[in-house]
Parts: C-alpha cells; sequence; structure tokens
C-alpha cells in the first residue's frame, strides 16, 4: 500500500497544499504546530514513504557513504570481528543523519568508478598507510574523506586513529614488568606508517627502556588470524623453547596462540604468557581470558562518521586528527615468568 501512495494522497487527506506538506517534511517554512500534527498524523496513517531517489535527485545527494577497506581479503574480514564491530559503529552513526553505509574493498589497481555511480557523498578509509598509491587516487575524486588507522603525515587531512605506540608500549611492559625477557610478537605485517608498525615502535621503547636488545626478541610479521595463530604457537613450540610470552597486535591471532599451545600441551599461563590487542567482547569470555590492549572500535567508528558528516555539510570540525585512547586490560592469560621465578 505505501508504495502507491503520493505527496498529492497525504495532501488532499490532511486538507492542505502539497508544498505544506513538503514543509511538515523537511522542518521548512511557517506551517501550525496544529497543521504539522494533521499531516503528521495523515503521513503515519497512510504509512506514506518519500521516494529516497526522488529526494536524492532533488537535493544532489545519495545519502550514500563508503567505508573502503584496501586489500581487504574476504578471509580477513569473516575471520576477524573487529571490522563487524566497527561498522556497527559507523552504521549508527550514519543513520542518526539518514545515511546509509556500503563497505568495499579495493586495491591499486582497481576501479573507483563505484564513487561516481552510486553518487557517494563520502568515504571513509581504513588501514592505508603512508604513500599508498591508493591514497592519490582517492584524493583525486574530490570527494570529503575521512582516514582512519592510516597514519598519514599530511595534517591537512582529516584522520581518527588509535594511540597505537602507547598500546605496544604498555604492552610490552606489563610483560616485562612480570618478568619477561624473551618475548615473541605476532605483529602483523609490519609497513611503515601502518597501525602495526606504531604498536611495533611502542614495543621497542619499552624494551629499550628495560635495558634489553631487541636481538633477544623473536619477531613473527605474518598476518594475524586464529589459523596462523595457531600454526605460528606450533612453531614456537618446536623451535623457540626459550620464549615465554607472546604479544599478538590482534585479539584474533591470540585466541590463535592459545588454541595452538593448548594442542602442543603448554599451558596458558603457567608455561607460556599470551596477550592480545583490540579487547573483542568475547575475550573475557575465553579460558583462560584474555589480557588485551582495550581500544573502543565502537568509538572509533563513531567519531569518524560524524566527522564525515561535518565535511559532507561543509561545516567546520573540531580537529582534523582525532586520537582514541588505550587502555591494558589484565585478564588471567598472562603470569609470572617462572624462569625468573626460579632464578
Amino acid at each position: 500500500m505505501s508504495s502507491r501512495i503520493t505527496i498529492k494522497d497525504v495532501a488532499k487527506e490532511a486538507g492542505v497544499s502539497i508544498a505544506t506538506v513538503s514543509n511538515v517534511m523537511n522542518g521548512t517554512g511557517r506551517v501550525s504546530i496544529r497543521t504539522v500534527r494533521k499531516v503528521e498524523d495523515v503521513i503515519e496513517r497512510l504509512q506514506f514513504y518519500p521516494s529516497k531517489a526522488a529526494r536524492n535527485l532533488k537535493d544532489k545527494s545519495s545519502h550514500l557513504i563508503a567505508v573502503v577497506v584496501p586489500y581487504l581479503k574476504e578471509a580477513r574480514l569473516r575471520d576477524n570481528p573487529f571490522y563487524w564491530k566497527l561498522m556497527i559503529g559507523i552504521e549508527e552513526g550514519a543513520k542518526h543523519k539518514s545515511f546509509q553505509v556500503m563497505l568495499m574493498d579495493v586495491n591499486d589497481e582497481e576501479s573507483f568508478a563505484f564513487v561516481q555511480e552510486r553518487h557517494l557523498d563520502g568515504l571513509i578509509v581504513v588501514g592505508t598507510f603512508q604513500n599508498a598509491p591508493v591514497i592519490d587516487r582517492i584524493l583525486a575524486l574530490k570527494k570529503p574523506v575521512v582516514f582512519m588507522d592510516s597514519y598519514i603525515s599530511d595534517l591537512s587531512l582529516y584522520q581518527v586513529y588509535l594511540d597505537d605506540e602507547e598500546g605496544g608500549y604498555l604492552g610490552a611492559k606489563h610483560l616485562l614488568e612480570l618478568g619477561h625477557r624473551s618475548i615473541g610478537v605476532m605483529c602483523g605485517l609490519l609497513i611503515e606508517g601502518g597501525v602495526y608498525h606504531a604498536r611495533w615502535k611502542g614495543f621497542q621503547k619499552a624494551i629499550r627502556e628495560a635495558g634489553l636488545s631487541m636481538d633477544n626478541q623473536h619477531i613473527f610479521d605474518i598476518h594475524t588470524s586464529a589459523e596462523k595463530g595457531r600454526r605460528l604457537a606450533h612453531q614456537i613450540a618446536e623451535e623457540h623453547p626459550d620464549i615465554t610470552a607472546m604479544f599478538s597486535f590482534s585479539d584474533i591471532g591470540a585466541l590463535g596462540l592459545i588454541r595452538g599451545f593448548h594442542e602442543k600441551g603448554i599451558r596458558v599461563p603457567d608455561d607460556m604468557s599470551v596477550m592480545g590487542f583490540d579487547d573483542m567482547y568475547y575475550m573475557e569470555y575465553m579460558n583462560p581470558a584474555l589480557t588485551t590492549i582495550r581500544q573502543n572500535v565502537h568509538e572509533k567508528g563513531r567519531a569518524a562518521v560524524e566527522m564525515l558528516m561535518e565535511l559532507i555539510d561543509d561545516s567546520a570540525t573540531s580537529a582534523r586528527q582525532i586520537v582514541l585512547p588505550v587502555e591494558l586490560i589484565v585478564r588471567e592469560s598472562t603470569d609470572i615468568c617462572k624462569h625468573t621465578a626460579q632464578s
């Protein structure tokens, strides 16, 4: 029924002009409170939903934004709930402004034709890095854009990111304070200007402050996933008996590590401490519950979409760079290094 109802039907039923109905719907013009209520009652009773396509043509806006994640693979999206939680925060913020959100994966060769084809109003770009070829292509679109977790040195760009370096520092310092001196790091791909690289810098800082050499640490720069964490745990059990603690730069990698150590008869935290990064909601329900670095992924998504909405509305934003804090969450998966305690 609602698809056959037009603004003319609403105007006729309410006994007002089409212009009055339009003013009520758009909050414009001078309309008495009594008339507003009357028109709104008719709209609700007739279940009149104006055509978004028609409104978009009128105001030249699609009310559609894209979250662009360069190099996002299906397995990475499926295996890491970080992206789903991020999308929830973005979608909730966009919904308040009557915008819809689409998720797109692009690489250096793929076209950005979808931006023009769908008449997108803006973009949130997640997880690119300094000097990535895709950045120039995105800026050439001349669309409002907010970069998230990207660490681009151009301070004229709008960016939202985490204090990742502080997170890496807090994680390493926690393990060091427990007496661990041979720490393995499942760090993802260390690309200059990337999120994992920032966490890596914080880790290095803590190691050096403790007077230790980075040569004594074990760095595993592989993609962070549960299965890769599981396989890495097997490798560590067989090849690196000196490692007493593992720091994964994502919770999903830490989950795999704990599973893999269990399969090899290595107890967490009795024989091996494990910590993660993100504090996904189910980490406290693991056995053992995961020590991790907490970031508010939902807040990160909300902050990015609010900044983008201000750019789309051409209103002044409070800041071009927003840096969100991190917090060390200590649970059961880390413990005092037994090697140190016995020496």
